[in-house]
Formats: C-alpha cells, structure tokens, sequence
C-alpha cells in the first residue's frame, strides 16, 4: 500500500496558513472524492490517529479522524467546534508534522462540533477524552496552529501519532 502524498514537516509555511473552506459543489467533485480517499489511506500509511490536508500540502478544512467509539475512522469537512468544557485535561500530544517532538498540552476535556460528511450532509459530534483532543488537534491544524504553539512541557518520548 502506498500514497501519493507526504507528510509537510515544520517549518514548512503552508502548516501555519488558515485553510480555506470547502463548498458543497467542490466537495462533490471527482476530484475532492478522491482527494479524501487519499487524505485517509496517508493516515492509516503514516500510522496517525488523525491527519489534516495542510499536513499534505492541501490548504482546504478537510480532516480525517479516528474516532474509537465514533465509528472508526471519519472524513470531516469545515469542522467547527460549537461548544467546549469547561473542564480542561492535559494530555501528551505528538505530530506528524513535527516529528520526533512529544509534549504535555492542556486542551478541553469535551467538545461539540459540526461538520460536513464526505457526501455533503451535516453531521454534530459530541466527543469527550482522546476523540476530542483529537479533534481540537486537527482542526487546529487548519488554523494554521501546531501543537508545539500550545505545549506546556516537552516530554522525551511518546506514543501519540496526531
């Protein structure tokens, strides 16, 4: 199994631009449907929980995401999240982007969020725990935000794959 695309490291520029979105008549396009078949099939090659299109040069708000307990592993289009806890956990947190770096990061316990499906229907999830440090992680990413902008203390190694 191989992918066309590669993994775009720090401090590539392209990692810290705010991503555009994606219409429904784009995300409805040939094109776009295989984009997102690529985007997961890097994830699972690179061996992630979780991978943006800005870490494979793409600057469009599209994220794929394993969410265990979710259904497995899910496309998201102009994710959103509507609300956050107010509690907070601190979690280690590692990247594709910026490989080899592992580091405590303090993000909301539970999110809410919105999206859109690879089939253009909206979908709100309600996560808490690692599913939605996850998420906060990702979309983060198209925000053009890297995990190392929010980590409260390096560690020396690690086992997050985000």
């Amino acid at each position: 199994m191989a992918t066309k695309l590669t993994i775009v490291t720090n401090p590539d520029p392209r990692l810290r631009q705010r991503s555009a979105e994606v219409s429904r008549e784009e995300l409805a396009l040939p094109e776009t449907q295989a984009f997102l078949d690529e985007l997961e099939e890097a994830m699972h090659i690179y061996d992630g929980i979780g991978i943006a299109a800005p870490q494979v040069g793409v600057s469009k708000r599209i994220i794929v995401v394993n969410l265990e307990g979710h259904g497995g592993a899910q496309v998201l289009v102009n994710p959103e999240i509507t609300q956050r806890s107010f509690r907070m956990a601190d979690g280690e947190e590692g990247c594709l982007s910026v490989p080899g770096i592992f580091g405590m990061v303090r993000r909301h316990r539970a999110v809410k969020a919105k999206a859109l499906r690879r089939d253009g229907t909206e979908i709100t999830l309600d996560l808490k725990d690692l599913p939605a440090v996850i998420l906060q992680h990702e979309i983060d990413h198209l925000d053009g935000i890297l995990f190392i902008d929010k980590v409260t203390k390096y560690t020396e190694a690690g086992s997050s794959k985000l």
